[in-house]
Protein backbone atom coordinates (compact mmCIF):
# COMPACT_ATOMS: atom_id res chain seq x y z
CA UNK A 1 0.00 0.00 0.00
CA UNK A 2 1.15 3.44 -1.00
CA UNK A 3 0.12 5.96 1.89
CA UNK A 4 1.02 9.76 1.40
CA UNK A 5 1.36 12.11 4.68
CA UNK A 6 1.32 15.78 4.76
CA UNK A 7 4.25 17.04 6.88
CA UNK A 8 4.18 20.90 6.65
CA UNK A 9 3.46 21.07 10.15
CA UNK A 10 6.68 19.89 11.26
CA UNK A 11 7.98 23.42 11.03
CA UNK A 12 5.59 25.00 13.43
CA UNK A 13 7.51 24.23 16.56
CA UNK A 14 3.71 23.50 18.20
CA UNK A 15 2.45 19.88 19.60
CA UNK A 16 1.04 19.13 15.73
CA UNK A 17 4.49 19.62 14.59
CA UNK A 18 5.99 17.14 17.60
CA UNK A 19 2.89 14.60 16.46
CA UNK A 20 3.64 14.53 12.85
CA UNK A 21 7.39 14.25 13.89
CA UNK A 22 7.14 11.40 16.07
CA UNK A 23 4.11 9.83 13.90
CA UNK A 24 6.36 9.65 10.45
CA UNK A 25 9.20 8.46 11.63
CA UNK A 26 8.05 5.87 13.75
CA UNK A 27 5.64 4.74 10.93
CA UNK A 28 9.04 4.60 8.51
CA UNK A 29 11.50 2.43 11.39
CA UNK A 30 8.66 0.20 12.11
CA UNK A 31 6.47 -0.29 9.00
CA UNK A 32 8.40 -2.48 6.81
CA UNK A 33 4.80 -3.82 4.32
CA UNK A 34 3.56 -0.38 3.27
CA UNK A 35 5.67 2.50 0.85
CA UNK A 36 5.32 6.08 2.17
CA UNK A 37 5.44 9.67 0.52
CA UNK A 38 6.23 12.50 2.71
CA UNK A 39 4.04 15.76 1.00
CA UNK A 40 5.86 19.17 2.56
CA UNK A 41 5.31 22.97 1.77
CA UNK A 42 6.53 25.85 3.15
CA UNK A 43 7.74 29.26 1.45
CA UNK A 44 10.27 29.99 3.66
CA UNK A 45 11.30 26.89 5.88
CA UNK A 46 11.70 24.42 2.66
CA UNK A 47 15.12 23.99 4.17
CA UNK A 48 13.41 22.30 7.82
CA UNK A 49 11.23 20.35 6.39
CA UNK A 50 14.29 18.46 4.13
CA UNK A 51 16.87 18.36 7.08
CA UNK A 52 13.79 16.62 8.76
CA UNK A 53 13.10 14.26 5.44
CA UNK A 54 17.32 13.73 5.03
CA UNK A 55 16.99 12.15 8.85
CA UNK A 56 14.82 9.50 8.40
CA UNK A 57 15.20 5.98 7.51
CA UNK A 58 12.91 3.31 6.14
CA UNK A 59 10.87 3.00 2.50
CA UNK A 60 9.91 6.31 1.66
CA UNK A 61 9.90 9.13 -1.27
CA UNK A 62 9.80 12.98 -0.30
CA UNK A 63 8.18 15.82 -2.35
CA UNK A 64 8.49 19.34 -1.12
CA UNK A 65 7.39 22.36 -2.49
CA UNK A 66 7.52 26.33 -2.12
CA UNK A 67 3.98 27.24 -1.74
CA UNK A 68 3.00 28.96 1.95
CA UNK A 69 -0.51 27.94 3.71
CA UNK A 70 -2.73 30.67 2.77
CA UNK A 71 -2.28 29.83 -0.89
CA UNK A 72 -3.09 25.66 -0.52
CA UNK A 73 -5.83 26.62 1.66
CA UNK A 74 -7.75 28.56 -0.98
CA UNK A 75 -6.60 25.77 -4.06
CA UNK A 76 -7.64 22.76 -1.21
CA UNK A 77 -10.28 23.94 1.43
CA UNK A 78 -12.11 26.82 -0.68
CA UNK A 79 -11.85 26.03 -4.05
CA UNK A 80 -11.00 22.15 -3.77
CA UNK A 81 -8.76 21.96 -6.85
CA UNK A 82 -5.57 20.71 -7.52
CA UNK A 83 -5.52 16.72 -6.37
CA UNK A 84 -2.93 15.85 -4.26
CA UNK A 85 -1.95 13.00 -6.75
CA UNK A 86 -1.18 15.44 -9.46
CA UNK A 87 1.94 16.46 -7.03
CA UNK A 88 2.72 13.12 -5.60
CA UNK A 89 1.78 10.48 -7.75
CA UNK A 90 -1.21 7.75 -7.30
CA UNK A 91 -1.86 6.82 -3.63
CA UNK A 92 -3.95 4.38 -1.99
CA UNK A 93 -4.15 6.54 1.19
CA UNK A 94 -3.14 10.23 2.45
CA UNK A 95 -3.02 11.74 6.09
CA UNK A 96 -3.40 15.46 6.18
CA UNK A 97 -3.33 17.89 8.98
CA UNK A 98 -6.43 18.90 9.79
CA UNK A 99 -5.36 22.46 8.20
CA UNK A 100 -5.63 21.38 4.60
CA UNK A 101 -8.14 18.74 2.73
CA UNK A 102 -6.68 18.09 -0.78
CA UNK A 103 -8.98 16.72 -3.35
CA UNK A 104 -8.00 13.11 -3.99
CA UNK A 105 -8.71 9.50 -5.29
CA UNK A 106 -7.27 7.90 -2.09
CA UNK A 107 -8.99 6.99 1.40
CA UNK A 108 -8.72 10.56 3.11
CA UNK A 109 -7.54 10.42 6.39
CA UNK A 110 -6.54 13.49 8.99
CA UNK A 111 -5.65 13.76 12.75
CA UNK A 112 -8.51 16.66 14.52
CA UNK A 113 -5.85 17.37 17.63
CA UNK A 114 -8.07 19.47 19.87
CA UNK A 115 -11.43 22.10 18.83
CA UNK A 116 -9.83 25.31 21.20
CA UNK A 117 -10.88 27.77 18.33
CA UNK A 118 -14.74 26.27 17.86
CA UNK A 119 -15.48 25.30 21.16
CA UNK A 120 -13.97 28.33 23.24
CA UNK A 121 -13.97 31.24 20.17
CA UNK A 122 -13.64 33.92 22.67
CA UNK A 123 -9.87 32.72 23.31
CA UNK A 124 -8.85 32.67 19.51
CA UNK A 125 -8.64 36.14 17.15
CA UNK A 126 -11.64 36.28 15.00
CA UNK A 127 -10.01 35.12 11.45
CA UNK A 128 -8.81 32.48 13.41
CA UNK A 129 -12.20 30.82 14.31
CA UNK A 130 -13.91 31.69 10.99
CA UNK A 131 -11.08 29.79 9.53
CA UNK A 132 -10.85 26.51 11.87
CA UNK A 133 -15.07 26.80 11.30
CA UNK A 134 -14.08 26.08 7.67
CA UNK A 135 -11.63 24.09 7.82
CA UNK A 136 -13.59 21.54 10.35
CA UNK A 137 -16.46 21.46 8.17
CA UNK A 138 -14.28 20.46 5.14
CA UNK A 139 -13.28 17.62 7.22
CA UNK A 140 -16.63 17.09 7.93
CA UNK A 141 -17.74 16.68 4.16
CA UNK A 142 -14.51 15.03 2.57
CA UNK A 143 -12.81 12.47 5.05
CA UNK A 144 -13.38 9.07 5.33
CA UNK A 145 -11.38 8.68 8.36
CA UNK A 146 -10.88 11.06 11.46
CA UNK A 147 -7.99 10.15 13.93
CA UNK A 148 -7.91 12.05 17.38
CA UNK A 149 -6.13 11.55 21.00
CA UNK A 150 -8.93 11.41 23.19
CA UNK A 151 -12.74 10.02 23.98
CA UNK A 152 -13.05 13.72 25.09
CA UNK A 153 -12.39 15.16 21.40
CA UNK A 154 -14.23 12.16 19.80
CA UNK A 155 -17.11 13.19 21.87
CA UNK A 156 -17.00 17.00 21.10
CA UNK A 157 -16.61 16.03 17.37
CA UNK A 158 -19.93 13.88 17.55
CA UNK A 159 -21.71 16.86 19.49
CA UNK A 160 -20.90 18.64 16.49
CA UNK A 161 -22.35 16.45 14.26
CA UNK A 162 -19.84 14.36 12.69
CA UNK A 163 -20.16 10.53 12.52
CA UNK A 164 -19.47 8.64 15.37
CA UNK A 165 -18.49 5.37 13.11
CA UNK A 166 -15.43 7.67 10.96
CA UNK A 167 -13.66 8.77 14.17
CA UNK A 168 -10.41 6.47 15.82
CA UNK A 169 -9.49 7.27 19.48
CA UNK A 170 -5.48 6.74 19.26
CA UNK A 171 -3.84 8.16 22.41
CA UNK A 172 -0.54 9.72 21.92
CA UNK A 173 2.39 9.36 24.20
CA UNK A 174 5.76 11.01 25.76
CA UNK A 175 8.47 10.54 23.24
CA UNK A 176 11.54 8.49 23.75
CA UNK A 177 13.58 11.29 25.24
CA UNK A 178 11.48 11.47 28.28
CA UNK A 179 12.46 10.30 31.17
CA UNK A 180 13.78 10.84 34.59
CA UNK A 181 17.36 13.68 33.93
CA UNK A 182 20.21 13.40 35.62
CA UNK A 183 21.60 15.87 38.15
CA UNK A 184 24.21 17.90 35.56
CA UNK A 185 21.35 18.25 32.72
CA UNK A 186 19.02 19.58 35.55
CA UNK A 187 21.66 22.18 36.97
CA UNK A 188 22.44 23.07 33.44
CA UNK A 189 18.62 24.01 32.53
CA UNK A 190 17.90 26.13 36.20
CA UNK A 191 21.30 27.95 35.27
CA UNK A 192 20.65 28.33 31.54
CA UNK A 193 17.14 30.34 32.35
CA UNK A 194 18.15 31.69 36.12
CA UNK A 195 16.01 29.49 38.00
CA UNK A 196 15.96 29.11 42.15
CA UNK A 197 16.89 25.46 43.64
CA UNK A 198 13.15 24.33 43.72
CA UNK A 199 10.53 25.25 41.60
CA UNK A 200 7.23 23.76 40.34
CA UNK A 201 6.30 24.15 36.52
CA UNK A 202 3.73 25.14 34.34
CA UNK A 203 3.14 24.81 30.37
CA UNK A 204 1.97 27.08 28.29
CA UNK A 205 0.98 30.33 28.13
CA UNK A 206 -2.62 30.89 25.92
CA UNK A 207 -5.62 31.57 27.47
CA UNK A 208 -7.00 28.02 28.12
CA UNK A 209 -3.79 27.42 30.11
CA UNK A 210 -5.37 29.66 33.17
CA UNK A 211 -2.21 31.03 34.27
CA UNK A 212 -3.55 33.77 35.97
CA UNK A 213 -4.95 31.50 38.27
CA UNK A 214 -2.50 29.25 38.63
CA UNK A 215 -0.49 32.21 39.98
CA UNK A 216 -2.43 33.21 42.46
CA UNK A 217 -3.28 29.70 43.51
CA UNK A 218 0.46 28.81 43.89
CA UNK A 219 0.93 32.08 46.10
CA UNK A 220 -1.54 30.94 48.00
CA UNK A 221 -0.28 28.20 48.45
CA UNK A 222 1.81 26.90 52.05
CA UNK A 223 4.92 26.36 49.64
CA UNK A 224 5.09 30.13 48.07
CA UNK A 225 8.33 30.30 50.09
CA UNK A 226 9.74 27.41 49.12
CA UNK A 227 9.46 26.72 45.75
CA UNK A 228 9.32 29.46 42.68
CA UNK A 229 6.33 28.99 39.75
CA UNK A 230 8.31 28.44 36.44
CA UNK A 231 6.05 28.59 33.66
CA UNK A 232 7.46 27.72 30.19
CA UNK A 233 6.60 30.24 27.98
CA UNK A 234 5.82 33.79 27.40
CA UNK A 235 4.80 36.31 29.37
CA UNK A 236 1.77 37.23 26.99
CA UNK A 237 1.02 40.52 29.62
CA UNK A 238 0.30 37.92 32.29
CA UNK A 239 2.07 39.85 35.62
CA UNK A 240 5.17 39.17 36.25
CA UNK A 241 5.37 38.67 39.81
CA UNK A 242 9.01 39.30 40.96
CA UNK A 243 10.74 36.22 43.40
CA UNK A 244 7.61 34.09 43.21
CA UNK A 245 6.79 33.66 39.13
CA UNK A 246 9.47 33.31 36.46
CA UNK A 247 8.50 33.12 32.52
CA UNK A 248 11.68 31.31 30.75
CA UNK A 249 10.24 32.40 26.90
CA UNK A 250 10.96 29.72 24.57
CA UNK A 251 12.53 26.36 25.81
CA UNK A 252 13.53 24.14 22.92
CA UNK A 253 11.88 20.41 23.38
CA UNK A 254 15.62 18.94 23.80
CA UNK A 255 15.64 20.49 26.96
CA UNK A 256 11.91 19.56 28.55
CA UNK A 257 13.48 16.54 29.92
CA UNK A 258 15.45 18.29 32.14
CA UNK A 259 12.64 20.88 32.83
CA UNK A 260 10.53 18.47 34.28
CA UNK A 261 12.83 16.67 35.78
CA UNK A 262 13.99 19.37 37.74
CA UNK A 263 10.54 20.25 38.84
CA UNK A 264 8.69 19.42 42.24
CA UNK A 265 5.24 19.25 40.38
CA UNK A 266 3.89 20.02 37.33
CA UNK A 267 0.80 22.22 38.06
CA UNK A 268 -1.16 21.91 34.17
CA UNK A 269 -4.76 23.62 35.32
CA UNK A 270 -5.78 24.08 31.41
CA UNK A 271 -9.61 25.03 30.86
CA UNK A 272 -9.33 22.92 27.99
CA UNK A 273 -6.87 20.46 26.53
CA UNK A 274 -7.82 17.91 23.39
CA UNK A 275 -5.45 15.78 25.12
CA UNK A 276 -2.63 17.19 27.12
CA UNK A 277 0.27 15.24 26.82
CA UNK A 278 2.67 17.46 29.29
CA UNK A 279 0.65 15.32 31.64
CA UNK A 280 2.53 12.12 30.23
CA UNK A 281 5.81 13.72 30.06
CA UNK A 282 6.03 14.97 33.33
CA UNK A 283 4.88 11.14 34.46
CA UNK A 284 7.54 9.63 32.64
CA UNK A 285 10.34 11.93 33.63
CA UNK A 286 8.80 11.31 37.51
CA UNK A 287 7.44 14.31 38.43
CA UNK A 288 3.86 15.03 40.30
CA UNK A 289 1.14 16.22 38.57
CA UNK A 290 -2.06 18.80 39.73
CA UNK A 291 -4.04 18.78 36.68
CA UNK A 292 -7.95 19.76 36.11
CA UNK A 293 -10.88 17.33 36.57
CA UNK A 294 -12.14 17.92 33.55
CA UNK A 295 -12.03 16.53 30.06
CA UNK A 296 -9.53 15.05 28.65
CA UNK A 297 -6.91 15.84 31.46
CA UNK A 298 -9.47 13.96 33.94
CA UNK A 299 -9.46 10.98 31.08
CA UNK A 300 -5.44 10.81 30.62
CA UNK A 301 -4.52 11.11 34.45
CA UNK A 302 -7.65 9.33 36.30
CA UNK A 303 -6.11 9.16 40.24
CA UNK A 304 -2.54 9.16 39.14
CA UNK A 305 -2.41 13.10 39.71
CA UNK A 306 -4.22 15.14 41.97
CA UNK A 307 -7.10 16.69 40.06
CA UNK A 308 -8.41 20.48 40.46
CA UNK A 309 -11.54 22.66 39.20
CA UNK A 310 -9.26 24.84 37.28
CA UNK A 311 -11.61 27.78 37.84
CA UNK A 312 -11.32 27.61 41.33
CA UNK A 313 -7.85 28.90 42.47
CA UNK A 314 -8.97 27.72 46.33
CA UNK A 315 -9.01 23.81 44.48
CA UNK A 316 -5.14 25.01 42.68
CA UNK A 317 -4.00 25.67 46.04
CA UNK A 318 -5.04 22.46 47.32
CA UNK A 319 -3.79 20.08 44.95
CA UNK A 320 0.03 22.12 45.14
CA UNK A 321 -0.71 21.24 48.90
CA UNK A 322 -2.22 17.89 48.56
CA UNK A 323 0.45 16.76 45.54
CA UNK A 324 4.11 18.23 47.63
CA UNK A 325 3.15 16.92 51.06
CA UNK A 326 2.47 13.31 49.33
CA UNK A 327 5.08 13.94 46.75
CA UNK A 328 6.72 10.44 46.45
CA UNK A 329 2.84 8.64 45.98
CA UNK A 330 2.07 10.71 43.07
CA UNK A 331 5.39 9.69 41.90
CA UNK A 332 5.23 6.17 41.58
CA UNK A 333 1.77 6.35 40.24
CA UNK A 334 2.72 8.73 37.39
CA UNK A 335 5.17 5.99 36.66
CA UNK A 336 2.81 3.30 36.62
CA UNK A 337 0.46 5.61 34.96
CA UNK A 338 2.42 6.24 31.52
CA UNK A 339 3.32 2.60 30.75
CA UNK A 340 -0.30 2.53 29.32
CA UNK A 341 0.71 4.76 26.62
CA UNK A 342 3.25 4.49 24.00
CA UNK A 343 4.17 5.32 20.51
CA UNK A 344 4.59 1.64 19.26
CA UNK A 345 0.94 1.01 20.19
CA UNK A 346 -0.06 4.48 18.46
CA UNK A 347 1.80 3.27 15.62
CA UNK A 348 0.10 0.14 15.28
CA UNK A 349 -3.11 1.46 15.78
CA UNK A 350 -2.61 3.94 13.59
CA UNK A 351 -1.82 1.38 10.87
CA UNK A 352 -4.65 -0.06 11.40
CA UNK A 353 -6.63 3.36 10.39
CA UNK A 354 -4.56 3.24 6.87
CA UNK A 355 -5.45 -0.32 6.45
CA UNK A 356 -9.18 -0.76 7.19
CA UNK A 357 -11.26 -1.71 4.44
Amino acid sequence: MKIGIDISQIVYGTGVSVYTKQLVSGLLSSDKSNQYVLFGSSLRRRGDIKVFTDSLKGKYSTIIYSLPPTILDILWNRLHVLKIESIIGDIDVFHSSDWAQPPTKAIKITTVHDLVPVLYPKWSHPRLVKVHKRRLQRVKEYVDRIIVPSNTTKKDLVKMGFDEGKVWVINEAPGNQYFRQGKNKIDHFKRKYKIKDNYLMAVGTAPRKNIKRVIKAFINSDYKDKYQLVIIGEHNNIPNIRDYVKFTGYVNDSEMPSAYSGAGALIYASLYEGFGLPILEAFACETPVITSNRGSMKEIAEDAAFLVDPRSTKSISMGINGVLSKRESYIKKGKEKVKKYSWERALKETIKVYEQK
